[in-house]
């Protein structure tokens, strides 16, 4: 009786093992971002502790999409993952914004942002899951999470309210960068190797999250 293979296989794309690589090199950098925030002095506090969340959720969310993308895989599985995915991605949007709401107005603004921001990621995966195949819902909701950052770190940078603002900020800047990248669904680049907007979007993001780790070190 032949032996059944059960090594997993990468996909022959080019492109989808550069995103699968670049997805490793998001989720170990989201890793380190939120391990690196514990071990500040305040690393149990509530406000590292949203965005050590955060930042985990993201690493989960990336190490799926290197399976998803960059190995031949069963259409179940490919699909648990995707599930998988979405949902940690939705929460760790809804996350960011609940440690926004700290930095801008306080531990109470944060508890009162909690749940309706949970139920909104929630929301979120849902209508995903109604509309299959529509990832841009999660774009658009990133967009708007990073949006509002973006102006109240830049409005905390100029007022001097918190220390690391301006560096937030720019991380935050180069994240909105980022997800227009993904959105250009037609980019390809040739360095080395070949990447597309999903490649490149990854390595974008992970200098944001540096910036942010950065900023957040210093408030």
């Amino acid at each position: 009786m032949a032996r059944k293979n059960n090594t997993m296989k990468l996909v022959a794309s080019p492109t989808e093992r550069t995103t699968a690589a670049t997805d490793l090199i998001l989720s170990a950098a989201a890793t380190g971002a939120a391990t690196y925030l514990q071990l500040l002095p305040q690393g149990g506090a509530g406000r590292t502790g949203l965005w050590s969340w955060s930042f985990g959720l993201v690493a989960l969310s990336a190490g799926c999409g290197a399976a998803y993308h960059g190995l031949v895989l069963a259409d179940a599985v490919r699909k648990a993952l995707w599930h998988v995915l979405t949902v940690c991605l939705g929460m760790a949007i809804s996350l960011f914004v609940v440690a926004v709401f700290q930095d801008a107005g306080g531990r109470e603004a944060a508890q009162r942002a909690l749940p309706i921001m949970l139920a909104a990621g929630l929301l979120i995966f849902g209508i995903s899951r109604m509309l299959p195949g529509l990832f841009i819902v999660f774009i658009l909701y990133e967009a708007l999470a990073l949006l509002a950052a973006f102006a109240a770190y830049a409005w905390m940078a100029a007022s001097g309210t918190l220390g690391g603002a301006g560096w937030i900020a720019a991380g935050v800047l180069v994240s909105m960068i980022a997800a227009g990248i993904q959105t250009a669904r037609h980019l390809h680049v040739n360095f080395v190797w070949e990447f597309d907007h999903n490649g490149m979007f990854h390595l974008v993001q992970v200098l944001g999250l540096i910036l942010i780790c950065l900023g957040l070190s210093r408030g």
